[in-house]
């Protein structure tokens, strides 16, 4: 069995999947974007992962290749493939998760809910769309956006006309995404995670909720999603992880809308936020999940070990200091709650760390974490 796992990217999910190794025996090495990173401890080599020398070294070193984040070129994939290596998720996979473009057209083709969404390469081509769906819409540029980046909600298509440009500019031509502006009443999320040879395990749904385009908070299971919510977005994940061959965790972002309906936000190939509760609150995290899939190792089952469970992101950290100073009054005014420091420099808005709270009273769960979390913040 392969025991070496190797992760491009050095962030807070490669640090997230270290323990996880290390209870498993297993051992983790990273290529790191640079010094100091949140893996560092587990990096063995600092590189460029846009480089192709850089990361084909890298790759005779481990067993299998995973990620910390979608952004590693699609040809530099498909030489590691055409090379034997073993990489989970794979670049046919990963194309819809690296273009937002790509990934609406693939989920429309296999029948999946969706907001209306076009293609548009022009100022004017935005606006009629804008005009067609009542004066506004979120224009989003296929490539690279995160935690809100790279998504504005527009009137005019004039807004975003320096996105046209950049795109015209950079050769891959001038295209960006628009959708509809979604009327929903909450935002959920569905993880599941796949094996190579297609089994499949997934985690209860979870409601979450943003604070300028960055998760907040995550409860899980999302309150009032017993019953067919929860098969319906199960069956989606579920059906895109078969339909796009996904190895390894894949998060589904969905909306539910004001109508009752489910719509597929954003996809992620890899651990997320949104299941940053199943470390302390799943019988199978979801970092232990994801090397178990990207092994090929029968999956852990996903359970709740409480009824609820609610993690709150520690976005910016203390004005001054570390988080580690504030350890005293957190773990002495809430011992039940799990802190997680992903070992970052404060800086406003940035996530450092996040909290975990469990229990059987929801309103309680809520208020241990939010109390928690607020301690580390000011």
């Amino acid at each position: 069995m392969p025991r070496t796992i190797g992760v491009i990217g050095a962030g807070q999910l490669a640090r997230m999947m270290i323990p996880a190794a290390v209870e498993l025996g297993l051992e983790i090495r990273v290529l790191a974007e640079g010094e100091g990173m949140s893996a560092a401890l587990a990096a063995v080599q600092v590189g460029d992962y846009r480089d192709r020398e850089t990361v084909l070294a890298f790759a005779e070193t481990v067993d299998v290749i995973t990620f910390d984040h979608e952004h590693v070129p699609q040809e530099i994939l498909r030489e590691l493939v055409d090379r034997g290596v073993p990489v989970h998720p794979g670049p046919d996979a990963l194309l819809y998760a690296q273009d937002k473009l790509l990934m609406r057209e693939k989920l429309s083709e296999l029948g999946l809910p969706v907001p209306d969404w076009a293609r548009v390469e022009s100022i004017e081509q935005l606006d009629d769309f804008i005009a067609e769906h009542g004066g506004r819409a979120v224009v989003k540029t296929p490539r690279g956006g995160y935690d809100g980046k790279g998504v504005r909600v527009v009137a005019h298509g004039r807004e975003v006309a320096e996105w046209f440009t950049a795109l015209a500019e950079d050769g891959r031509g001038g295209a960006l995404l628009v959708e509809e502006l979604v009327e929903f009443r909450r935002e959920l999320a569905q993880l599941v995670a796949r094996r190579p040879s297609g089994d499949i395990a997934a985690w209860p749904v979870v409601e979450t909720v943003q604070v300028g385009g960055v998760c907040s908070e995550v409860i899980a299971p999302a309150p009032h999603s017993a019953g067919k919510l929860a098969d319906v977005a199960a069956d989606i994940a579920l059906t895109i992880a078969d339909g796009l061959g996904v190895t390894g965790v894949l998060a589904v972002e969905l909306f539910e809308t004001t109508d009752d309906r489910l719509l597929v936000n954003e996809l992620a190939m890899r651990p997320h936020n949104s299941g940053h509760w199943s470390m302390d609150g799943a019988t199978t995290g979801q970092f232990e999940q994801h090397l178990r899939a990207v092994l090929d190792l029968p999956l852990g089952a996903t359970g709740s070990r409480d009824d609820w469970s609610v993690m709150v992101n520690i976005l910016g950290g203390p004005a001054e200091g570390a988080l580690a100073d504030r350890y005293d009054a957190a773990f002495a005014a809430h011992p039940t709650v799990k802190v997680h420091n992903y070992g970052k420099d404060p800086r406003p808005g940035r996530k450092v760390g996040h909290v975990t709270a469990g229990g059987d009273d929801l309103d309680d769960v809520v208020y241990e974490a939010r109390a928690t979390a607020a301690i580390f913040q000011d």
